[in-house]
Formats: C-alpha cells, structure tokens, sequence
C-alpha cells in the first residue's frame, strides 16, 4: 500500500539529509519526495510517497515526529487531498508519427515545450494515473528520456 504523507518542516539546511537518514537507517523505502518552500520563508514542505502496510506507515510517523526539524505530519487519506506530478519526456517523432502524438498530447492536455527534428519534448502534468496513461502511450513511439517531479499534494480542507 502506498501513503502519501505531507510533513511541514523547518526550512534549515540539512533537513533533507536527516529524514532521507532516517528512512534508509530503518529500512523504509520512499517511492517519491518533493520538497518546496511555504509562504513562510521558515518552513518547507515535503510530499513523501512511502510504500508498505499501516505498521510501517505508523513506523515511519513516530520516526519523524522523532525529528527535531519536524513540525507536523499529514498523511493523506483518499479523497481527502489533491495531488499532481509534473514529467518532462523526450519521444521520438518522424513525418509520419508527428501528428499522431500532438493529437495525444491534446486529449491529454500535455503541451510541447521543445520541437526538433527527430523528437518533441512533452510536459504533462496531472495525477500519477493519468500520467501513466500517458507514459504507455508514448512508449510505443519511443521515449527517450524521462524526468519526475514526484508526487505535490495538498489537503482539500484548509489546516487550522
């Protein structure tokens, strides 16, 4: 099972390589992490993607709260939040493939930032499924290179 957890901490240097510590001094694996400021300039906050059944989820929650740096821990449950990833991938294209992948690229809302001869390169944001949808139908023209963001979310109920 995956978990999304939102976890609010002081924007001070190091902060990162002491969660990343924890996780890998515990054995716990993180499928994504996003960390970006707040609209305090004293705090971040980071969007952990986590894998494994509730012990681990509780695990790693009492682990972080552990952490000096940590100021609150939100995990996400379904519907109770909404999240998007950002991807950036090159796929090849000839004079024959070009509009079949623009269409793509409109049914998904994806745009093309960059256009060369033998490729496009193609920004697609939205949640994890469409995204993979996506990705799927790309390959079979050939992706070239990929590059994720991870997982943003955001709680629909305002904190407070």
């Amino acid at each position: 099972m995956r978990h999304t957890l939102s976890v609010l901490v002081e924007n001070k240097f190091g902060v990162l390589a002491r969660i990343a510590g924890m996780f890998s001094g515990r054995g716990f694996n993180i499928d994504t992490v996003n960390v970006g400021p707040t609209l305090d300039p004293n705090t971040s906050r980071m969007t952990l993607v986590v894998r494994g059944d509730d012990t681990v989820l509780e695990q790693v929650t009492k682990q972080l709260n552990k952490l000096v740096d940590v100021i609150s821990i939100q995990d996400f449950r379904d519907d109770e939040y909404v999240d998007r990833e950002l991807v950036l991938m090159r796929v090849r294209v000839d004079a024959g493939t070009r509009s079949e992948v623009m269409q793509i690229c409109d049914v998904f809302r994806a745009k093309i930032v960059d256009v060369q001869h033998k490729n496009f390169l193609i920004e697609v944001t939205g949640h994890e499924g469409k995204i993979n949808k996506f990705m799927r139908l790309m390959h079979s023209f050939g992706i070239s290179d990929v590059a994720r963001t991870g997982k943003v979310a955001m709680s629909r109920q305002e904190e407070g």
